[in-house]
């Protein structure tokens, strides 16, 4: 067998077990033996919502009606919005509310989302926190949900569900809106199963006692808090009925600095914490490695196979000729989606041209992660620019 055998099936495998083996084999698991957290009636702890903002004047006001309209006991609810570093209006709109249970932590310098969540938690002595962007809007009963799975003791956190309205979508943001479908199913069997590897930053809660403060830089604190609770021993679920309202990215330059940025903070996460590559002090190391790390390889994964798959056609193989027209027929199909109009009408353009682009943006990561010291910084943005994000 020669380098070039070796190289493309390794690389298909690789591929393979990435996008269709882990999510199949957490389907089966999930099946075979479930493990759903046991709730218990009556849990009603003390809940402190805590949103952080940068200049977010415009929507606060409705996120505050939003975290005061939920169906839980107005006594043991209360908002806290995290300033960080604003310098608009934000700060008179809160100001504004005369109901006692929303407060103001105010930072005059501008230090990132992570820095002000540690200073939030740390305001706190509530039972339970929950996280949330200025963004989106909640479903009423979604802190009540959260809390259901937080009754089961052997939950440290649980992830709320991000979902797209999806009214006027673009044919990038159906494929982005596949692409997170496809994302909720593999951390609802996770979930199933064990834990999921990060949870929505759009939504999610955590027992206080559980918070580990982050460094000040992290980009993904969606991740980096979860997997801290999940090295303690507890468990980090997913309640698909606790939602928090978005749009998708409407275009490719909204989607690339939201995941571009995710997937530098994927690469961050081990620099910061390389305990989670040491499968006897991280419980999820097999899921960490399969749902995150091997996306990051994915690209290269492509390419590896394509160049071997050429090589192997050059060969003169009648069966590598074949592969080679398929192969380089799905990358056709993906650029077709670039043509105005064409991804709207066909499906499988739609999704193929969203898939390479993810694809590509996790080659811009690494780059961001080693050239950008500022990525914790995030941007005001007016419509999501995808699932996960933290601004």
């Amino acid at each position: 067998m020669s380098w070039a055998h070796i190289l493309f099936w390794s690389a298909l495998v690789v591929l393979v077990y990435t996008y269709a083996g882990y999510p199949l084999w957490l389907a089966l698991r999930a099946r075979l033996a479930p493990r759903p957290p046991q709730r218990r009636e009556g849990y009603r702890p003390r809940v402190a919502i805590l949103v952080v903002v940068h200049n977010e004047a415009a929507r606060i006001a409705a996120k505050i009606d939003s975290c005061l309209a939920q169906d839980y006991p107005a006594d043991r609810l209360r908002v806290l919005v995290v300033s960080d570093g604003s310098t608009d209006r934000t700060a008179d709109v809160v100001a504004g509310y005369a109901d006692r249970r929303v407060s103001w932590l105010p930072c005059a310098q501008r230090r990132g989302k992570a820095a002000c969540l540690n200073d939030g938690v740390a305001a706190c002595d509530d039972e339970v926190i929950v996280f949330t962007d200025a963004r989106q809007r909640l479903s009423a009963d979604a802190v009540s949900r959260l809390v259901a799975v937080l009754s089961d003791p052997a939950y440290g956190a649980v992830s709320g569900e991000l979902v797209f309205v999806k009214d006027e979508a673009s044919a990038f943001g159906e494929g982005v809106d596949a692409y997170w479908r496809y994302e909720k199913f593999i951390r609802r069997h996770e979930a199933l199963v064990g834990s999921v590897v990060g949870v929505t930053g759009a939504l999610y809660a955590l027992r206080r006692e559980c918070f580990r403060p982050i460094p000040s830089h992290t980009i993904l604190d969606d991740v980096a808090i979860p997997m801290q609770v999940v090295m303690q021993g507890r468990r980090v679920g997913f309640e698909p009925g606790a939602i928090a309202f978005d749009r998708p990215a409407q275009d490719v330059s909204q989607e690339r600095s939201r995941k571009v940025r995710t997937l530098a903070g994927n690469f961050q996460l081990l620099q910061l914490f390389p305990a989670l590559m040491l499968p006897w002090r991280n419980p999820l190391f097999g899921a960490l490695m399969s749902h995150k790390l091997l996306r990051l390889a994915a690209p290269w994964a492509m390419l590896a196979c394509l160049l071997a798959n050429a090589a192997l056609v050059a060969s003169g193989s009648l069966f590598f000729q074949g592969i080679w027209v398929l192969h380089f027929g799905l990358y056709v199909l993906g650029l077709l989606g670039a043509v105005p109009g064409l991804a709207d009408r066909v499906k499988l353009v739609r999704i193929a041209h969203a898939f390479l682009v993810l694809n590509w943006f996790a080659v811009l990561a690494l780059r961001e992660f080693l050239v950008n010291r500022q990525a914790h910084l995030w941007k005001v943005n007016t419509i999501s620019a995808g699932p996960g994000s933290t601004s």
